[in-house]
């Protein structure tokens, strides 16, 4: 299986070469801001199934109910949001869906973070965690 995608403008393509762990579907205000959009949906794979080719922009998000900062990763040319990257020592690396060649087949499976979902937006048939998994 290799899923493939990349950014707006073309300078960054990446590869998976597994199944994601979890399609999730999120709903925290920095998945939102990062989105631009209601909510955020994400495939989640261990960081040594992704590699990519091109120069990532990073910015560390420290404003997370963990602690545990996320580096949001996106192309510095199109603004593009391609990874986030967990530091909490689990190796997760979280691909934004959007920027897949080919997003359909992937539907969330679980919804996380609902408890800060906006009114008009109700996940629908995924397990639903009103923080993280």
């Amino acid at each position: 299986m290799m899923i493939e995608g990349g950014c707006n403008c073309g300078k960054i393509r990446y590869r998976a070469d597994s199944a994601p762990l979890v399609v999730a579907q999120c709903h925290c205000r920095n998945c939102r801001r990062q989105s631009g959009s209601a909510f955020s949906v994400n495939l989640v794979f261990k960081g040594a199934a992704v590699s990519h080719e091109g120069e990532l922009t990073v910015y560390e998000d420290k404003d997370t109910f963990s602690g545990n900062a996320v580096l949001r990763k996106f192309c510095g040319s199109c603004g593009s949001p391609i990874f986030s990257e967990t530091t909490d020592g689990k190796g997760l690396l979280i691909v934004k869906a959007g920027t897949l060649d080919d997003p359909g087949p992937y539907v969330p499976t679980v919804a996380v973070w609902t408890d800060s979902a906006l009114a008009w937006v109700a996940p629908q048939g995924q397990h639903q965690f009103p923080k993280n998994a």
